[in-house]
């Protein structure tokens, strides 16, 4: 990944839908924002999308399918898992809907994120800084 595209991908507010309104912002090599300490507890959990594959634009209907059939991939893991709605919003206007996804290893998330041709996805384990996992 070139240092400009690595740039966007840290400078991204990548925020979480809370249950009971409003957003959570995750920032990379920031620790986890208070508002989300009991929902993901100590377990792993990753900031996913099946939007824009390689950080290329694609248009919404493709994105949107793509993003369901991600729904349904997560939804086939064997770890127990919980969806929360997310929003990827990054300095120059970029936003795709994504997800956090609370449960699944780094390694099942891997895969998906590869399937989906993403170059890297937003991670971390229980309270510790979030991760850029490049692929």
């Amino acid at each position: 990944m070139d240092e400009t595209l690595l740039a966007a991908y840290r400078a991204t507010d990548y925020r979480v839908r809370l249950v009971q309104g409003g957003w959570a912002s995750i920032r990379i090599e920031q620790p986890l924002p208070a508002a989300l300490h009991v929902l993901i507890g100590a377990q792993h959990w990753g900031f996913v999308t099946a939007w824009h594959p390689r950080s290329q634009q694609l248009p919404r209907l493709p994105n949107r399918l793509a993003q369901r059939q991600l729904l349904a991939d997560l939804g086939a893991l064997t770890e127990a898992i919980r969806i929360r709605p997310a929003l990827g919003v990054g300095i120059h206007g970029w936003r795709e809907p994504s997800l956090l996804v609370i449960g699944p290893t780094p390694e099942a998330l891997d895969t998906l994120a590869r399937h989906y041709r993403q170059n890297a996805y937003v991670y971390g384990l229980g309270r510790d800084l979030a991760r850029l996992r490049q692929l």
